[in-house]
């Protein structure tokens, strides 16, 4: 059971992510309902496929999603490989469980719709007193994110029939006493074991390619030695910090921009502070935020006491990490940046004033101001704010209007940049040399991973087009087209021989280092005592002492009906070894603990349901065509 769960790790994130829907239903499921665009086939379920546009189109929806939930948040890192393919198996998972609860004929009440959606933690802060939503702030809410509350409604109703139909599994789910102890004995079982590693470096001496070895090797791994297909490109880049650049501002739209915003300036003084945190969040118990009260008034009656310790005191005290290192300095910080008490308390002081203790959502604060930095309402002091927030709205305005022109332009006209350069007054720019295995790099747009799979497929290369405008940043869109394409080729051995000679060596040391293993082995069992091994080490599935997963388990699978016991175990790449196994010692009362007994329990029940989504995936004959990126293969 543990096995199956430590070797399907995102099997089980995927699962988690099945039953979770409450955190993300505000946003839909993918939103891939709303573009049934023809395109090439990358899944289907129950005979329904879904294309590659679709896919785009959910992956971006995630996109835009996390960057509404988290402004600050690197979005790039879901332009990975690895992310886009789970969008695509979530897409999956997604209808298959649709599929199941419509053919499961699985109804859902408006009571039960009510109950799901007060249950949703997004909408905690639009509740009355008594725990009903406030409707209007509820339509409100949806409307922000384009939704009439029926249709959200419909959608909670389909979400909460696609829970039932792992939760029937999740709650019938039965294990018994003896199952657990078994399960539980088995994976926290300790042996004494030790080893003897033969592994390839030691015995590269011995290994000596002959030029029939070396060219055998090459003729069976030529497909393995070929230069990059690669490409000259040129390409073109509306974003939003070259818009901007060239904006020249009217001195009187200035004035007048400046006269509008009067009171938006006043209002946009700041103030620095350093504080004190000693964490009591809102879910600690009483007698837990009491503790941290009464630890943060004896810090504070001490720096009363002496107001130029503050900073050592929020070094030594502080549970804020980011701050305390630095003596406890925020920096500067307008209104709207901190959480409420923190803002009335700090903008309520004068500088070098130390607050009393201050209560938050994250617990108790002292505060010292440290500086205020006054707003200016003078023209020329404020001209520098004024200019960079006025280029930028006209910027903004700009790139809304020509980002729907550009991704037209360099879609309808596909043979030339020209069209999109003239009318948008862009540069056509080039770069030579390149390939798809490129390092995405943000200063240079046509790096992105997504143009360039575009820009490699077999419409670009044998047509010359122009690839689909791809947004390669936050306010940036880039269109390439390769003016030259050159494919891999075959490098000759001649020119990489030294680089082969090495690759042979290496897979000769390793038959030796497996040979010698295999030979010592047999030599071992019949005179134990002449055995070389390392010290002896204990050994379980749970901790494996960072050794090969493959040596663990023959280790924990290996006989004990006469110990000790010599077994072989081939590592692959990694060489040979012998592991002796001398005893297996008493199991640990952990393995009888309540929580532990409890864990496998819920452990159990998620591998069930995990066999049971796998079911109605070969019912429902769902597969994904798109092949899974070695870096989401490794993750499993």
């Amino acid at each position: 059971m543990f096995d199956f769960i430590r070797d399907h790790k995102k099997i089980m994130q995927i699962l988690l992510i099945i039953l979770i829907f409450p955190s993300f239903v505000l946003f839909g499921i993918d939103g891939y309902k709303r573009f049934q665009n023809s395109g090439d086939v990358v899944a289907t379920v129950n005979g329904v496929e879904i294309t590659k546009e679709e896919w785009e189109q959910s992956h971006k929806n995630e996109v835009t999603r996390m960057r509404a939930s988290m402004p600050n948040i690197d979005v790039a890192m879901f332009d990975s490989p690895a992310m886009k393919y789970g969008v695509l198996e979530r897409m999956v998972q997604t209808r298959v469980l649709e599929s199941s609860a419509k053919k499961l004929n699985l109804k859902v009440s408006d009571q039960r719709v009510a109950l799901a959606i007060s249950g949703i933690e997004g909408l905690a802060g639009i509740k009355k007193p008594d725990g009903s939503l406030d409707i209007e702030k509820y339509k409100q809410l949806l409307a922000s994110q384009g939704m009439t509350p029926e249709i959200f409604e419909n959608r909670m109703r389909g979400e909460v029939a696609m829970r039932q139909v792992v939760n029937g599994v999740t709650q019938s789910s039965v294990t018994f006493p003896a199952q657990i102890d078994v399960a539980l004995d088995s994976f926290y079982q300790q042996r004494e074991i030790q080893i003897a590693i033969f592994s390839a470096s030691d015995f590269l001496a011995q290994a000596k390619p002959a030029d029939e070895d070396v060219s055998k090797f090459f003729a069976l791994h030529k497909n393995e030695y070929q230069s990059a297909e690669s490409a000259d490109i040129e390409y073109v880049v509306l974003s939003l910090d070259a818009i901007e650049k060239n904006i020249t501002l009217n001195e009187a739209d200035l004035k007048a921009y400046f006269d509008q915003n009067q009171a938006t300036l006043a209002a946009k003084e700041e103030r620095r502070a350093s504080h004190i945190l000693i964490n009591a969040s809102t879910s600690a118990s009483d007698a837990d935020k009491q503790k941290a009260r009464e630890k943060a008034q004896s810090i504070l009656d001490a720096i009363k006491k002496n107001p130029a310790s503050f900073a050592d005191a929020a070094k030594k005290n502080s549970q804020d990490p980011g701050s305390a290192v630095k003596g406890g300095d925020l920096g500067f910080f307008a209104r709207g940046a901190m959480v409420k008490p923190f803002e009335d308390a700090a903008y309520a002081l004068k500088k070098g004033d130390i607050s009393g203790l201050v209560q938050s959502d994250f617990g108790f604060h002292i505060i010292q101001l440290t500086d205020i930095k006054s707003a200016t309402s003078d023209f020329n002091q404020a001209r520098p704010v004024l200019e960079k927030e006025l280029k930028n709205q006209q910027a903004r305005k700009q790139f809304a209007e020509m980002a729907e022109q550009f991704s037209n332009l360099v879609y309808e006209q596909s043979d030339s940049f020209k069209p999109v350069v003239g009318k948008l007054k862009l540069d056509i720019q080039t770069a030579q040399n390149v390939t798809k295995e490129v390092k995405p790099d943000p200063k240079s747009p046509w790096t992105n991973a997504n143009l360039l799979k575009s820009l490699f497929s077999a419409d670009s290369i044998k047509n010359l087009r122009n690839t689909e405008a791809i947004e390669a940043g936050p306010n940036t869109l880039v269109a390439a087209r390769i003016t030259k394409y050159f494919p891999a080729k075959q490098i000759p051995l001649e020119e990489i021989k030294p680089m082969i000679v090495q690759a042979v060596l290496v897979q000769k040391a390793l038959e030796l280092a497996k040979e010698n293993g295999k030979s010592k082995l047999e030599e071992w069992k019949k005179a134990p005592e002449a055995a070389q091994l390392q010290s002896p080490v204990v050994l379980s599935r749970e901790q494996s002492m960072n050794l090969p997963g493959n040596l663990v388990d023959e280790a924990m699978r290996a006989s004990t009906a006469k110990l000790p016991i010599l077994i072989g175990v081939d590592l692959g790449s990694r060489g040979y070894s012998i592991v002796k196994v001398n005893k297996v010692l008493e199991n640990n009362t952990q393995t009888k603990s309540a929580q532990l007994r409890e864990r496998f329990v819920k452990s159990w029940a998620t591998a069930e349901n995990l066999a049971y989504y796998g079911y109605l995936k070969e019912l429902l004959k769902a597969s994904i065509k798109e092949p899974a990126p070695l870096d989401s293969r490794n993750m499993k």
